[in-house]
């Protein structure tokens, strides 16, 4: 029998429909739904709490965009339970189906012969005063960042223990490869293929033209010291924020484990990028 979770965007009125349709298309299929307990409310069936789906389910189908599927990367973490996205809004860079493709799906969730790509997580440790405070996993990106008001500030860089630079920067992003098309980019970083094992440093409007973006090896560990600044916040894949002090270090690396996404067909990357990025326009 087939376990099956559930995950939506909440307050989505689409997502609901295309659940419908998802379920329906199940008929004479043998099956357990795990269904987060937002939307099971809404489709009238018995619902599972969010974070218990990881654990009970062979698959998470997800229906959303990008944004939701990165929620279920941090809440699958280690456990490796396979995800499926369903796109219900634009083209997005991560999520596998559109809600016009559900029916090529079907099979594929039943199959013994399952076609997977992994991609690679951070693990973000922060320590203050020589304690570990925080530890949380990112899909796209760390960054640490100040509010609005507040001046540059200045972090040290640590490269497997060996000491880098000193940026005086308006923020610092280590993204992923999945996360290279994220604010990566915006702030001058380049695009990497997200399968490769690799990640990106990008300092955000540094106080010399120097400091440039550095790509690493996923096997290196990165260690960013707050020398000076005030009100800076370490933020995971723009949903999850951390205050931070000054002598705060964050210790970054690639986690023990991958996530891994079921694919359904060949997706056409560069046309992601083209149409995402308008190329050619």
């Amino acid at each position: 029998m087939k376990k099956i979770g559930i995950i939506a965007k909440k307050g989505e009125p689409e997502a609901i429909k295309a659940i419908r349709e998802f379920i329906r298309l199940l008929k004479g299929r043998t099956y357990k739904l795990y269904v987060e307990n937002d939307v099971a409310a809404l489709l009238k069936i018995d619902g599972c709490p969010r974070k218990k789906i990881p654990s009970m389910a062979d698959i998470i189908v997800v229906f959303g965009g990008d944004g939701t599927l990165l929620s279920v990367t941090r809440l699958v973490g280690s456990s490796g339970v396979p995800i499926l996205g369903v796109n219900l809004g634009s083209l997005g860079f991560i999520t596998e189906l559109s809600k016009e493709e559900i029916k090529d799906s079907i099979d594929m969730v039943f199959s013994d012969k399952h076609c997977f790509e992994e991609r690679i997580m951070l693990l973000a440790d922060v320590y203050r005063g020589g304690k570990k405070v925080i530890q949380n996993s990112a899909f796209n990106d760390v960054v640490l960042n100040k509010s609005a008001l507040s001046r540059m500030f200045e972090i040290d860089i640590r490269i497997n223990n060996q000491y880098v630079t000193t940026f005086r920067v308006d923020g610092l992003i280590v993204s992923t490869p999945t996360g290279s098309t994220g604010h990566s980019l915006s702030a001058g970083g380049p695009i990497m293929y997200p399968t490769l094992e690799s990640f990106l440093l990008t300092p955000i409007c540094p106080h010399t033209l120097t400091s440039r973006p550095i790509v690493l090896p996923d096997t290196f560990i990165l260690e960013a010291g707050i020398k000076t600044g005030e009100d800076i916040y370490m933020t995971l894949d723009g949903q999850e924020g951390f205050p931070l002090k000054v002598n705060d270090k964050v210790s970054i690396r690639k986690a023990d484990y991958k996530t891994k996404f079921l694919i359904v067909h060949d997706r056409d990357y560069f046309r992601i990028l083209r149409t995402k990025l308008k190329w050619g326009e």
